[in-house]
């Protein structure tokens, strides 16, 4: 979800990707094959070849601490002949936390919400006379903010390397604050799902724009812990909306305050970003896509990137940093279009990689995680805590054991592999769900059957398809065409979300909960023999690598 979202211990430049050796060999000639070898020869005249190892360029990362020296010669190379870029670790924090802070508020509207569903139908605590909602009219308050993000996704893929990064977390931080006060003062049912839909606009484009900035601005040997941290900042935000709606659970108008509360995080959110930079690899980008002047955004690269390492005005490491990225950018783009266009993502690599992509973010929707936490609290009720506040406490612990679990997987994904955690996380999914059933069906007088079901639930999505579906999703589609990937990825993540969490309410009145968790299951087992026939391991791969052994 998030939810967003993976680098190996071998890592790239911070800024450009290392390609493959064949190309690498030859980055200092970003020019087409059909130029003539005179040209080539006046080209070799200005530019002299580069070794491969810097070429590449593959550069492994070190901490530096504060006050070091960035305009001393670059570290020697290691014994396979990389550089070694040095980085401070407080650099690093600021440029991400302000984008996972997008992530958190997503978090947040989910927790809030399983509390807010109970307080807004209360005859004694919504505080209004339209408490009475139908299956359809929760249906639209709960999943409104879900039709916002497919807005939002819609938005984001036309727009977003238009407006950039930056600017577009920017966008949904202010789209949060406004979404945020509109439903928490709403008088009337249709003010709150227009409320509930402008928040969900900026969870689109949040969605789609921090993996992206945290992936350009990251070192790259951190990247990969840094995407899976946002889906950590994702679960903090789901608790953080448990633990207002177990104090407000009890307060009249309550639901008020659990939705209007995300606001001043919002209003953080924005500040934040608007004090960072650009992202330097998407200035590069915009010259090299002939957008203006390359010298111009050049420079401006190099300044952004001074500024996210906290290095001082001159320094030789991000001039040659910024160098590197703009060779090895002319030498992918030399004889293709800049971009790539709508239709690429459905050919050759690209569309394996949405495959891959898009079927993860999929089934992690259809599997029922968005109607185990939208519902969580009315599912603990009926479990047989009946006081709205003890549901309510008790979808607190669970929100403490998803931060536990989504602590492990991001320590163990670098070590593990993807396909062991999500092979092992989906098979307690489907586990978890059929004990859910079989609670609904015969087990009904056994409540910790449902808790310990929904526990395990949790540790296994949390393990699996939590942080997972996002680390490959930022990692595996091509460079030409990961930002539409990716924004494709992020509709086809909220168009399921919002279809799962609108139709649970109408689907469990149909079928009855033991049926509907039973579905679920059987989806989880498809979703389960996906994972092994499709989903490639991606551990100790460059990007470079994953096109060019996986997806080729």
């Amino acid at each position: 979800m998030a939810s967003v979202s993976a680098p190996s211990a071998t890592a790239v430049s911070p800024l450009a990707p290392r390609l493959p050796p064949a190309k690498a060999l030859h980055l200092s000639t970003p020019f087409k094959k059909n130029k003539s070898k005179a040209d080539a020869a006046a080209f070799h005249s200005t530019h002299p070849p580069l070794r491969p190892s810097i070429a590449s360029p593959l550069l492994r990362l070190r901490p530096q601490a504060q006050g070091a020296d960035y305009s001393s010669p670059p570290p020697p190379e290691d014994a396979t002949g990389a550089a070694e870029e040095t980085f401070s670790w407080s650099s690093v924090i600021v440029p991400f936390v302000f984008p996972a802070l997008g992530g958190l508020l997503f978090g947040y509207d989910i927790g809030a919400t399983s509390g807010a569903s109970i307080s807004l139908q209360s005859a004694e605590l919504s505080g209004t006379t339209w408490f009475n909602l139908s299956a359809v009219q929760l249906g639209l308050v709960v999943s409104g903010s879900l039709y916002g993000a497919l807005a939002g996704s819609l938005t984001a893929y036309p727009t977003a390397d238009f407006l950039g990064r930056r600017r577009e977390l920017i966008a949904a931080a202010t789209l949060y604050l406004v979404g945020g006060l509109v439903t928490g003062c709403a008088p009337d049912l249709v003010t709150l799902i227009i409320g509930r839909f402008i928040y969900g606009i900026g969870i689109g484009l949040a969605m789609h724009g921090a993996p992206l900035y945290i992936a350009e601005t990251s070192p790259s040997q951190i990247r990969g812990t840094l995407i899976s941290l946002k889906e950590l900042f994702i679960v903090l935000g789901i608790l953080l909306g448990y633990l207002v709606g177990s104090v407000e659970i009890t307060a009249v108008g309550g639901w008020r305050y659990m939705y209007g509360l995300s606001a001043p995080i919002a209003l953080i959110m924005a500040l934040g970003m608007w004090s960072l930079p650009p992202s330097p690899r998407w200035l590069l980008l915009r010259g090299v896509q002939g957008e203006g002047s390359i010298e111009n955004y050049k420079q401006k690269a190099i300044s952004a990137l001074q500024k996210l390492r906290g290095r001082p005005a001159g320094d030789k490491i991000s001039e040659k940093q910024i160098d590197e990225t703009l060779i090895s950018l002319k030498a992918a783009y030399a004889e293709e279009e800049p971009e790539g266009s709508f239709l690429e993502i459905f050919q050759g690599a690209s569309l394996k990689a949405f495959i891959i992509g898009g079927g993860l973010v999929l089934f992690q929707q259809i599997t029922g995680q968005p109607s185990v936490l939208y519902y969580a609290t009315s599912i603990l009720q009926s479990a047989g805590f009946s006081a709205a506040a003890d549901a309510a406490r008790v979808s607190v612990v669970i929100g403490f054991f998803k931060l536990v679990m989504t602590g492990v997987a991001v320590l163990k994904v670098d070590s593990l592999g993807r396909r062991p955690l999500l092979i092992g996380g989906v098979g307690g999914i489907v586990l978890s769900l059929f004990l859910l059933a079989a609670y609904y069906k015969v087990l009904g007088s056994f409540p910790l059957v449902a808790v310990g079901a929904l526990l395990l639930y949790v540790g296994s999505y949390q393990v699996s398809f939590g942080p997972i579906s996002w680390l490959m999703v930022s990692e595996i589609f091509p460079l030409r065409t990961r930002g539409r990937g990716i924004s494709l990825a992020v509709l086809t993540n909220f168009g399921s979300n919002a279809l799962v969490t609108f139709a649970f309410s109408p689907l469990k009145e149909l079928l009855g909960p033991d049926n509907i968790f039973l579905l679920f299951g059987v989806i989880a087992l498809l979703s389960l023999a996906f994972v092994i026939f499709y989903v490639p391991e991606t551990k100790g791969l460059s990007l470079e690598e994953i096109e060019t052994k996986i997806l080729k």
